[in-house]
């Protein structure tokens, strides 16, 4: 194998942020429009970025395995002695402060569905009117189409009544000639 060969089968280590970066970001960036307008909207104002950036982060996996961690060493280091009182009372404000924050994820859920949703209704609308539209050129069409069809009607009406007149000055004819 060549030294190129051996080169491309052997992957770069991946950093630390890369390997954490679908940990920290699970959830895909909208692509609706009336989405990506209320989002940039919204990160327009700092406390709102500073929210989504904890709750993203408390809503990981990272942040599990992070408390694991913290209240291994905090339990095996004997920070302090059991009952754990003052982890107690730092877990039970982290729970207070963390609700807040679901709190408040759930309320920009619900704006990004209302924001959905006021674009599906201006969608639906919209292609009301554009139905009225198609409905009233179809019934144009229709009447248009039963016209040209009278009026074929009448021409092939008049065709047979001219067939009928020649028919009958044919025959006219033929009575008139003398026979030979």
């Amino acid at each position: 194998m060549t030294q190129a060969g051996s080169d491309a089968s052997v992957s770069k280590p991946k950093t630390l942020l890369q390997r954490l970066h679908h940990v920290l970001q699970p959830l895909p960036q909208p692509i609706n429009p009336a989405l990506l307008e209320h989002e940039r909207l919204r990160a327009e104002a700092r406390q709102n970025r500073i929210a989504d950036a904890i709750t993203a982060f408390s809503g990981s996996m990272l942040f599990v395995y992070i408390h694991i961690a913290w209240f291994a060493c905090w339990i095996a280091f004997g920070v302090e002695n059991y009952p754990y009182g003052l982890l107690t009372m730092i877990v039970s404000l982290e729970a207070i402060f963390l609700s807040t924050f679901v709190m408040i994820s759930q309320n920009r859920a619900d704006a990004k569905r209302q924001v959905i949703a006021d674009e599906q209704w201006r969608t639906v609308k919209e292609e009301r009117k554009q139905n009225v539209e198609l409905l009233r050129l179809s019934n144009q069409i229709l009447t248009l189409t039963q016209e040209v069809r009278a009026m074929a009607g009448a021409f092939r009406d008049k065709d047979d009544i001219a067939a009928l007149a020649k028919e009958v000055r044919a025959l006219r004819s033929s009575r008139t000639e003398p026979a030979e």
